[in-house]
């Protein structure tokens, strides 16, 4: 197994929540802010988690926090951040907006390492999921290349690296789910 020194987590939450109508990372789930149970599930993982967001307001988590390079670029641009600010060669990537990830879903990503993968991503209801994935550092170079041409779509830019799918069991999938409208957030809030 990879030793969590060689990963840093990488949190996306630098969105526009335009669906939502406010920043997702704070909504609560259970008490707890979504961004909470990302920074739970990385932990057992990495040796220091980064959280992408140009608000200030989630300096209250005690980490480091970086700013987009790229301003209103998207994942992508965000991506990038993370890995230009990261230090490591392996950096697990995660949206803040999936209050059920868990560790034991992330431990497949790191399962899946293998000398040819740049990217290990995973596949949830045959959907692939780039912000729930593993990158290698070197993905930071192709990105800078892409974000530089105005290339915007996160998908297209994984797809110029070496990839690799850890298909989830139809058990797992429910710990992927992205809420992003307040419709799907009423769905765990039962």
């Amino acid at each position: 197994m990879i030793d969590k020194k060689n990963i840093t987590g990488i949190i996306l939450s630098g969105g526009k929540s335009s669906r939502m109508g406010t920043d997702k990372g704070f909504l609560l789930f259970k008490g707890k802010p979504f961004i909470h149970y990302s920074i739970e599930a990385l932990k057992p993982f990495v040796c220091n988690t980064i959280i992408v967001s140009n608000n200030k307001e989630y300096d209250v988590f005690g980490l480091n926090r970086i700013e987009d390079i790229f301003e209103n670029a998207g994942p992508l641009a965000g991506i990038y951040s993370g890995l230009k600010h990261a230090s490591t060669a392996y950096n697990l990537v995660l949206s803040c907006d999936i209050p059920l990830i868990n560790s034991t879903i992330l431990q497949k990503l790191i399962n899946a390492v293998d000398a040819v993968s740049n990217v290990i991503q995973i596949q949830s209801q045959g959907n692939n999921m780039p912000l729930i994935a593993l990158y290698k550092k070197p993905c930071e170079h192709q990105f800078l290349k892409l974000l530089n041409e105005g290339e915007r779509r996160l998908q297209f830019a994984v797809n110029q690296c070496q990839v690799k799918n850890v298909v989830l069991s139809s058990e797992e999938e429910l710990f992927t789910m992205n809420i992003n409208t307040p419709e799907a957030l009423k769905t765990i809030i039962k």
